[in-house]
């Protein structure tokens, strides 16, 4: 059976990341139920970024799967034998929290060699990166730039990277018990109204995409 690995790297169980990243499962679901959809929750775990231990890069013991144990192993490994990747976060002084950072660091420096620099993860598959983000179109241009180094990593280690993003989101349920006066709940409200679904409907889309793909 194939495998989608979902990686949620925000902290709201069932805020607007959480509601993308379920977007996508239903999507791939919709496609074929020989697809096993799992999903990882990294506020859940005990762990680290990258400890600069260099055991991935041992003479003779080189490895492209992070080698320090921690609650993040696990993952790891099945991101190794998955056939499609999928991670969310919601966007943190434009940038992924840190809870997906240090996957991603744990991730990605195993795959890159000292000899060549070449960068070869465990193998091929369709990864759907997720953003959610306060911040308007025209803000999220910084942000595309300040994760564009990790994105490309991603590109030539997996091979296709696909965006299903969301835009100009609600922070706070209630307006009305914080002081967001930057951002007026009217003015969320209508975008929100305006967008909000479409939004889903990408990460629907997305995830039939990946689907499709890994059953090709």
């Amino acid at each position: 059976m194939k495998k989608i690995l979902i990686i949620d790297g925000g902290p709201r169980k069932t805020f607007n990341t959480a509601s993308m990243l379920q977007k996508i499962a239903e999507g791939a679901a919709s496609v074929s139920s020989e697809i096993e959809i799992k999903t990882v929750r990294l506020y859940d775990l005990q762990y680290r970024g990258c400890v600069s231990c260099m055991a991935c890069k041992l003479k003779d013991k080189t490895s492209n799967v992070c080698k320090y144990k921690d609650g993040l192993t696990p993952v790891l490994e099945e991101i190794a034998q998955a056939d499609g990747l999928v991670m969310g976060s919601p966007i943190y002084f434009s940038e992924v929290t840190a809870q997906l950072r240090a996957l991603l660091e744990r991730l990605i420096f195993p795959w890159l060699s000292y000899k060549d620099f070449s960068l070869t993860a465990p193998k091929k598959m369709p990864v759907i990166l997720t953003y959610t983000m306060n911040a308007n179109t025209e803000q999220a241009k910084v942000i595309f730039q300040m994760m564009g180094l990790i994105e490309n990593c991603l590109q030539r280690g997996f091979g296709e990277v696909e965006h299903a993003d969301a835009f100009n989101t609600y922070q706070v349920k209630n307006y009305d018990r914080y002081e967001l006066d930057a951002f007026p709940e009217p003015m969320k409200r209508q975008y929100r109204e305006e967008h909000w679904e479409q939004d889903l409907q990408n990460a629907f889309d997305a995830g039939k995409r990946m689907a499709e793909k890994i059953l090709g």
